[in-house]
């Protein structure tokens, strides 16, 4: 719809390659960016016809060069590592490797899916990696599940070969807003000033203090059963798995006109669950369309709250594994930066 603009444009690139592009002055895309969001299949590259059907046929010409014709695996070198522009940039030797990317929770998922367990007795012990599920939560959270031939899960992305454990197919549910809705929740209750003095007076943070309210009303019985009559439905921002209808809103039932501090964490806490139900609800969808999951290994933000760590694992019924190093999507980086340096010769 905006031709002149249209017309000016050289390169399009998702934000991954965007960066390796900023570093390497090379035009290579990532596997995992052109499978999971532009349609690109690793036997086949890209598909002709679909580019015609959805009017971007123009995309096509001189072998696709604008959206991508070298793809390279993450982890793969791209060109000749920082360029001088860069390397002064980010005060970082010129020539030091640079790889090819993942998108951000598919570092994540990579940083914290092959994690060691062993003697925490946990079912995945010893058993493929194909049993497990990272979850990478913050603003929104994704589901990463792998499987050694494609599934396909109604209401899940997927599945893509190889675009985050390599030789492995992918399969991707997602939550539009899990950190974001919690926040949204807490902050516009009529009591969040008084939560906000309170936490700063005992130099806690918001949901620290939360936390901490909530384990003092609950009395005798497990936090979980204070929401007995309060239920939110978490779909604020659209559903994206397993329902995939953006058209979706939330809901919260169970209100009184109480609106003290106890009325915002339960609300608080009705939400997590919520999300924990949403998460389950996705588990659920990928277990009936042939995934075998025992475990789930938590990353992102929201990791970092035991509240909604607790209630992942209460009520999916499932073990959550947190790994030492917090910052996962880090990690998953790292690795790739030690596969294009030729620190190590794979990904595994």
């Amino acid at each position: 719809n905006l031709p002149e603009s249209w017309e000016k444009v050289g390169y399009f690139f998702d934000l991954p390659d965007f960066l390796s592009w900023k570093a390497t002055g090379v035009t290579v895309r990532s596997l995992c960016t052109v499978v999971c969001k532009w349609t690109y299949t690793s036997d086949r590259g890209w598909d002709d016809s679909f580019w015609k059907m959805i009017g971007l046929e123009d995309l096509v010409k001189d072998k696709y060069e604008k959206i991508g014709n070298h793809v390279l695996s993450p982890g793969e070198a791209v060109g000749k590592g920082l360029t001088p522009g860069a390397a002064k940039d980010l005060g970082l030797p010129e020539g030091i490797a640079v790889a090819a990317s993942l998108i951000d929770a598919h570092a994540g998922g990579l940083g914290v899916i092959g994690a060691d367990v062993k003697g925490h007795n946990l079912p995945c012990e010893n058993q493929p990696i194909t049993s497990r599920v990272a979850m990478i939560c913050g603003t929104s959270s994704c589901h990463m599940g792998v499987s050694e031939s494609p599934i396909f899960v109604p209401g899940v992305w997927g599945p893509y070969f190889s675009a985050m454990v390599p030789g492995l197919w992918l399969n991707e549910g997602g939550q539009s807003a899990t950190g974001k809705l919690i926040d949204h929740v807490v902050r516009g209750h009529v009591a969040f000033p008084e939560l906000e003095a309170k936490a700063a007076a005992s130099a806690h943070s918001i949901y620290t203090y939360l936390n901490s309210h909530l384990d003092l009303i609950k009395k005798s019985l497990p936090v979980g059963f204070l929401t007995v009559d309060l239920h939110v439905w978490p779909d604020f921002h659209g559903n994206r798995s397993p329902l995939t209808d953006l058209t979706l809103k939330g809901m919260v039932v169970g209100l009184t006109l109480s609106r003290g501090l106890d009325e915002l964490a339960l609300i608080y806490l009705a939400t997590i669950q919520a999300i924990a139900l949403g998460t389950r609800h996705i588990l659920e969808a990928m277990q009936a369309a042939g995934h075998d999951i025992s475990t789930l290994f938590l990353c992102g933000g929201l990791s970092k709250n035991p509240l909604f760590v607790q209630m992942h694992a209460d009520i999916t019924g499932k073990p959550v594994v947190l790994s030492k190093e917090v910052e996962s999507v880090l990690v998953g980086a790292a690795i790739l930066g030690a596969c294009a340096s030729g620190d190590f010769a794979s990904i595994q």
